[in-house]
């Protein structure tokens, strides 16, 4: 089968346009992510794998040539899964990722756009809990069903008890998506919840709805009317903020920061909504301001897409960590992303970004780029949080965009629903089992563990499939917290986090014997080649025994996020292309590679298979990751580097020390040398001292011990009789005015003798050095 041409609306895959055959061989076998007619083989779960269909009594593949979305979606439907939107839009891609969300509706309201939410897992119809049910969930279920955007989110049984099971999933969406089925899901350790906490939503009306396209968030970006039921281009040749003011109003998203006209590549293709408008600005609908221009005032001007930034687009999210609660902060501001400068960067800062985020509190302030350098602006610098404000933009702060530092000061923060996965006291894939939650590691206890729990741990440790679950028979207490109990996941689970189990508890089990030991698969290998160490290279992965590269197309820094941490190397830095760290050789595993950031290995992101010959040895994939201790949640590793870096400098001002105590010497020595140098000195003299045995001897002495009485005695003794025999032998005067003052040494120490008498000894012999050779 091949050239399948599906609208999205036929029961099976065999009743979409095809052809029977074509030119395409198995390296194009198309595949989707989800399970008769249809089955999906090779893929990480029972819901994702390559296509087959059964013709006759063979399994045939599916060619990936106009194997597009709609196909995709016949298949999931067959399959009793809904589909997700490939992350890719590549013409010839083949590929889907279908999720366990089958259904979306609101329930027991006034009309359509109101009232209960409930969701269909696997056919099976349940309400939602509110416990982390909020806004940015509640917009993209809104436009899921063509209601506009989120008005509210009322709690409390607004609509009433549902009937049937409460979901414990969480939804954790940023309100790009297009669906609730594309946004990050946890379920692991939440609380049991009653119908009494069933989650509401109360959407605008689609009629004369207005929504932003293209842009960062739901209020940023080029603006759509909804007419006659579809979505249509706004085209104004003077647009300005007055008319921004009214759409920003219109869609609850604040004030206006800026109307603008999109460039020629954001522009939209599709029918005309509206074309010239003029608001007078305190209109509370765009459809109220004068829309019936005539046309001598639209020839005037070149009519274009308009488009608008709302205060409301502003945003907070967390990059380059370990998880989706920890990492770099980022601002979007002005339709683009910025970091935050670390300048007085605290725990109440922290604070308020965990709790915007939906993350719990705050663990650890993390400043001078613990999570990687950010690039582009950075928006806001000196920020002093109370802690009680609603988002980080409330609180006091210098100007945007005008902090005084570089992105080597990045702020970044720690809060403490950050989770993550280990197993301790291990050097492969085998070992404890343990849990990272509000600040701690602690164990995950084996009640009702499952081999499909196993294998999810194994798979989110990147340790491949689970091989068994080890039982531990030694009795006693446990030393530490026990998170987890009763962690039973399912083939509907497609990572460990999305599993139920009872709430988290610090003492889920007590004893020895209920800790979970894990065995697993060898890791799915991977390794960094060219670089001085293995946190930074060209990227390599090891399939179908043999080592191979990876294709630069699409590689960013979310991908190598994902390779830094299955290298153990912490947050990457940068992602390269270009073969940046030489060509590789040997076979091209992986193209146009597509990693979210948050999967636990390259092997779990979307890819196409490098087998194409579209991509060569000098596309070669590279990352450049930090050490293994920066990416995780303690201070320990700034804290060293303080301390080597004070030993570092230290040393440095020691030598600078010595050096200007020698030149400082010198230079003493050079002041009293030239001081000297024009007072006539006996050649005799100079030749006695110099050679004197005796002096030699008590000089190669003092230097390496202080002086006795009696040494003392007799150098002072010897000196004396130069002076007289000085005296005897020179014109008058001489003697007397080079000889050796030794009157100031009958007083001193033996110590201050030593230096003094050692001083002008070689003040002395200096002097003499310009008329004597030795």
């Amino acid at each position: 089968m091949a050239d399948v041409e599906c609208r999205g609306t036929e029961s099976a895959l065999s009743d979409c346009k095809k052809r029977v055959s074509g030119k395409c061989n198995h390296s194009r076998g198309a595949g989707v992510t989800c399970s008769g007619f249809v089955r999906l083989v090779g893929g990480d779960s029972p819901c994702s794998g390559r296509v087959e269909i059964r013709d006759e009594n063979q399994w045939k593949t599916v060619c990936d040539s106009d194997f597009g979305p709609k196909a995709a979606a016949v298949v999931c439907e067959e399959l009793q899964w809904s589909p997700r939107d490939p992350p890719c839009t590549h013409a010839n891609d083949a590929g889907v990722t279908c999720t366990k969300y089958t259904g979306f509706r609101l329930v027991n309201g006034s009309t359509a756009c109101d009232g209960r939410v409930e969701v269909q897992v696997l056919g099976t119809w349940g309400t939602l809990c509110d416990s982390h049910w909020d806004l940015l969930d509640a917009h993209v279920l809104c436009r899921h069903l063509g209601c506009g955007f989120a008005e509210a989110v009322p709690g409390g049984g607004r609509f009433g008890r549902g009937t049937g099971p409460t979901w414990r999933e969480s939804f954790h969406c940023d309100g790009t998506e297009a669906q609730l089925g594309q946004c990050p899901v946890t379920a692991l350790g939440a609380s049991p919840c009653s119908h009494d906490r069933d989650a509401a939503v109360i959407c605008s009306d689609s009629s004369g709805a207005l929504r932003l396209v293209g842009g960062g968030s739901r209020c940023d970006g080029r603006v759509e009317i909804f007419q006659r039921g579809t979505w249509g281009r706004v085209l104004d040749d003077q647009w300005d903020v007055q008319e921004a003011s009214v759409v920003c109003r219109q869609l609850r998203c604040g004030e206006a920061e800026r109307a603008y006209s999109p460039p020629k590549p954001e522009r939209g293709t599709g029918p005309v909504g509206l074309r010239g408008v003029r608001c007078a600005g305190h209109e509370p609908s765009l459809t109220l301001c004068n829309t019936s221009l005539p046309e001598s005032a639209l020839a005037a001007g070149i009519a274009e897409d308009v488009g608008v930034v709302c205060w409301g687009s502003r945003q907070a999210r967390l990059v380059n960590g370990p998880g989706r609660c920890a990492g770099r902060v980022e601002i979007y501001y002005r339709g683009s992303w910025g970091t935050v400068c670390d300048e007085g960067w605290d725990l109440p800062d922290a604070a308020v970004v965990c709790q915007q985020l939906g993350c719990g509190g705050a663990l650890e302030a993390v400043g001078s780029a613990g999570f990687g350098s950010g690039s582009g602006q950075i928006w806001l610098g000196s920020v002093s949080c109370s802690g009680a404000e609603a988002a980080l933009w409330d609180c006091p702060a210098g100007s945007w965009g005008e902090p005084d530092c570089g992105h080597k000061e990045d702020a970044g923060v720690v809060c403490s629903e950050f989770v993550a996965l280990r197993l301790e006291n291990n050097d492969s894939c085998s070992g404890r089992l343990q849990v990272f939650y509000n600040g701690t590691w602690g164990s995950v206890c084996s009640n009702s563990m499952t081999p499909q729990t196993v294998s999810l741990a194994c798979k989110e440790l990147g340790c491949g499939d689970a091989i068994s679950l080890d039982p531990f028979p030694t009795y006693g207490t446990l030393p530490g917290p026990a998170w987890l109990d009763r962690v039973e996941c399912g083939e509907r689970h497609s990572s460990f986090w999305q599993c139920p189990s009872a709430p988290w508890h610090p003492q889920s089990c007590t004893d020895l014997r209920d800790e979970t030991h894990i065995t697993c698969q060898d890791r799915e290998k991977i390794r960094a080649v060219g670089g001085e160490s293995g946190c930074w290279g060209r990227v390599e992965v090891w399939h179908r025994s043999s080592w191979g590269t990876v294709c630069d197309d699409s590689w960013d820094m979310l991908d190598a996020a994902v390779a830094c941490r299955q290298l153990g190397c912490g947050p990457a830095v940068s992602a390269l292309g270009g073969a940046a760290f030489g060509k590789g050789t040997g076979p091209i595993w992986l193209e146009q590679v597509e990693c979210r950031g948050t999967e636990p290995s390259l092997q779990h992101c979307w890819a196409r298979p490098g087998d194409s010959g579209s991509c060569r040895h000098k596309e070669d994939a590279a990352v450049n990751c930090s050490d293994a201790t920066r990416g995780r949640p303690t201070s320990s590793r700034r804290e060293s580097l303080l301390v080597i870096i004070c030993i570092i400098l230290g040393a440095l001002l020691c030598l600078l020390l010595a050096l200007l105590a020698g030149q400082a010497w010198s230079a003493r020595a050079g002041r009293r040398a030239s001081e000297r140098a024009w007072e006539p000195f006996p050649e005799a003299l100079y030749e006695e001292i110099r050679y004197s045995p005796a002096l030699e001897k008590q000089g190669r002495f003092s230097i390496s011990g202080s002086y006795s009485e009696g040494s003392l005695t007799k150098t002072q003794a010897h000196y004396e009789d130069i002076e007289e025999e000085d005296g005897a032998g020179s014109a008058p005067g001489t003697g007397e005015q080079e000889g050796v003052d030794l009157s100031s040494l009958q007083t001193c120490d033996g110590h201050q003798c030593h230096h003094e008498l050692q001083g002008r000894i070689w003040a002395i012999i200096s002097s003499g050095a310009a008329k004597s050779t030795v």
